[in-house]
């Protein structure tokens, strides 16, 4: 007899926030490049027209000499997220 699932009840007075998902992009947040797991740091976020991009830049020593990549912004209802990109705040332990 196959296990049952319990229902999860979206009406109910519950926030569920998805992984990788933030309320806001901010200066200064660390995001993982999902590809090659290494660290960015968000230096700009600015909007265009009806668009929200973030700028990044390595997080490392040669960053200053560093490239900036532009990552346009996704919404949902749940939150903002960079597509490609985990946030690592929450997931680094210190």
């Amino acid at each position: 007899m196959p296990t049952q699932v319990p229902a999860i009840d979206l009406n109910a007075n519950t926030s569920v926030i998805l992984p990788n998902m933030v309320k806001a992009i901010q200066l200064g947040q660390v995001w993982r490049n999902n590809n090659d797991g290494n660290n960015f740091l968000v230096t700009k976020v600015y909007m265009d027209l009806f668009t929200q991009y973030a700028m990044l830049r390595p997080a490392s020593f040669s960053a200053p000499q560093a490239d900036t990549i532009r990552v346009k912004v996704s919404r949902s209802d749940e939150g903002v997220n960079l597509p490609g990109y985990t946030f690592t705040q929450d997931s680094q332990e210190f």
